[in-house]
């Protein structure tokens, strides 16, 4: 059965290296470790790259509309819910800390409630990167920035961890 992998971020180049876009860095290093090269898909509104059994999708809608993506492309194709995997960030885990769910509510992240809303459930898997919280920064903004060095430093490494969990946790388990 075909499995479906979301990267969650911003499109554009201005978000390219910022915190919210975490799920897109991962998406593309995972891409590029199985091989596989991004193009764009206009009726999706998504870059997607794909084998015979796996796709991975990078929508091009703002991070608050990936719901609507990812529910047209998992229903086009037949995948079902429990074969999705989401991979955000997450502003309440120390920068670079890694987290795999199977369910769960969105925890605040408007990306994620857009893709519960869509698909209707909440049983859906979800990897969540780390990227801190400012104290002095609003968070709206503070996704939106740039990570400092020491950040980026953890990111680096956690982006190797995130590729082992997701081939360990989603590609090769039974589901």
């Amino acid at each position: 059965m075909k499995k479906l992998i979301v990267g969650l971020g911003n499109p554009g180049i201005q978000y390219a290296k910022t915190r919210h876009n975490i799920g897109f860095m991962v998406i593309d290093a995972l891409a590029k470790d199985l091989g596989l090269k991004f193009i764009p898909s206009k009726k999706y509104n998504v870059l997607f790259a794909k084998s015979e059994d796996l796709e991975l999708l990078k929508p091009q809608t703002f991070m608050n509309l990936s719901g609507i993506v990812t529910q047209a492309v998992a229903h086009k194709h037949g995948i079902p819910p429990e074969n999705i995997l989401i991979v955000m960030d997450d502003l309440d885990m120390e920068a670079g800390k890694l987290r795999y769910r199977e369910e769960g509510s969105s925890g605040g992240h408007r990306g994620m409630q857009s893709i519960i809303d869509n698909l209707k459930t909440d049983q859906i898997k979800r990897l969540k990167i780390g990227i801190g919280r400012s104290e002095n920064i609003e968070p709206d903004k503070y996704v939106l920035g740039k990570f400092t060095t020491d950040q980026l430093d953890k990111i680096k490494t956690a982006i190797p961890a995130a590729i082992d969990i997701i081939n360990k946790q989603f590609l090769h388990s039974s589901s």
